[in-house]
């Protein structure tokens, strides 16, 4: 595997490819829901997108959305069915905090759900800690909130 990372924003043909993808997925797994999540994760506009390419391939993908002026939100967090389990996900998510700090921002914030437990699972292991569900997800019981400190990887 020759793996390489680009900084983008989302317009790039890469990224329109792999969040349809995405978005098929999710539809899969928040069934009744999903049409509520969707409306929180328009992929127009976002500055901040790291895409993970296997040579010519893209293969995932993560982004940035600014949530306040200290605040980031981590978005659009996937990797290709056939690429799972090569710790692509987490080598996106770190570029994602590198680059979150490097625009000084203090905090990282997201939202995942219940049922994505692999997801939950690698935010778990990359230092994220579940807290109070923000913003559009608050009361929400199907969402799960995590946060992080910014800091230099």
């Amino acid at each position: 595997m020759d793996l390489q990372f680009i900084r983008t924003d989302s317009d790039h043909p890469a990224f329109k490819l792999l969040y349809p993808q995405l978005d098929m997925e999710l539809k899969i797994r928040d069934g009744e829901d999903h049409a509520f999540y969707a409306q929180y994760n328009k992929p127009d506009n976002i500055q901040s997108v790291v895409i993970a390419f296997d040579g010519e391939i893209p293969v995932g993908c993560g982004a940035l959305k600014i949530y306040d002026e200290r605040i980031v939100e981590v978005k659009r967090m996937f990797v290709l069915k056939a690429y799972r389990g090569k710790r692509i996900a987490t080598l996106i998510l770190v570029e994602l905090e590198e680059w979150a700090f490097q625009l000084r921002f203090e905090e990282l914030i997201l939202e995942t759900g219940k049922a994505q437990p692999e997801a939950i699972a690698l935010y778990l292991k990359a230092g994220y800690q579940i807290t109070d569900n923000y913003g559009q997800y608050a009361g929400v019981e199907k969402s799960v909130c995590m946060r992080k400190a910014v800091t230099s990887t």
